[in-house]
């Protein structure tokens, strides 16, 4: 890899950080709906929330190091520069998955305070967030609902302009943050 290729790649603390957090909302998302085949109260439906739970406050922990990468690191410019309209659709989506993954697992979190619940992090209880209150429980878990049907419609618009931007474009927006192949 020449030095030209890479300050048009992104860090390699970014590239696996994106990657960890694609891998941990898919565990985030698969572990919540697959408590579903499960009856309530039953160890495996728990078991699957728990892991919702500390993956989600994961989630919350590798974004502040995302966000801090990002602010450290400058992005490396897209070849050949894409329109100003573009850029504009990409920064309103980036802004909008950034506060996604940051108001998830804080939601979440609230949401265990709330109602009086443990809050399990790999081990660790993490304190309450805000007293209990059955009624700001059921707000914010009907919130934290909603936004989550809304990340998959932002995840799937982000990853359908990554493959656009590839396939159709054919600009080096996906190659700036794939693994880096040698």
């Amino acid at each position: 890899m020449n030095s030209n290729d890479v300050r048009q790649r992104f860090s390699s603390l970014s590239i696996t950080l994106h990657w960890m957090m694609v891998l941990l909302i898919s565990a985030v998302y698969a572990t919540i709906l697959l408590r579903e085949n499960y009856p309530k109260g039953t160890d495996i439906r728990e078991g699957l929330k728990s892991w919702h739970f500390m993956l989600g406050l994961a989630v919350l922990a590798l974004v502040i190091a995302r966000i801090i990468a990002r602010v450290i690191k400058s992005k490396p410019p897209i070849t050949p520069e894409p329109p100003v309209w573009q850029v504009l659709l990409a920064n309103i989506t980036h802004f909008a998955l950034y506060a996604f993954m940051l108001t998830m697992p804080i939601a979440g979190w609230v949401i265990l305070s709330a109602s009086g619940k443990a809050i399990p992090f790999f081990g660790l209880e993490l304190p309450a967030l805000v007293g209990q209150s059955k009624a700001l429980a059921g707000q914010v878990k009907d919130l934290h609902e909603t936004v989550g049907s809304i990340g998959y419609f932002l995840i799937g618009l982000h990853a359908l302009a990554a493959l656009y931007h590839h396939y159709v474009v054919k600009d080096d927006t996906l190659r700036r943050m794939l693994p880096n192949r040698r």
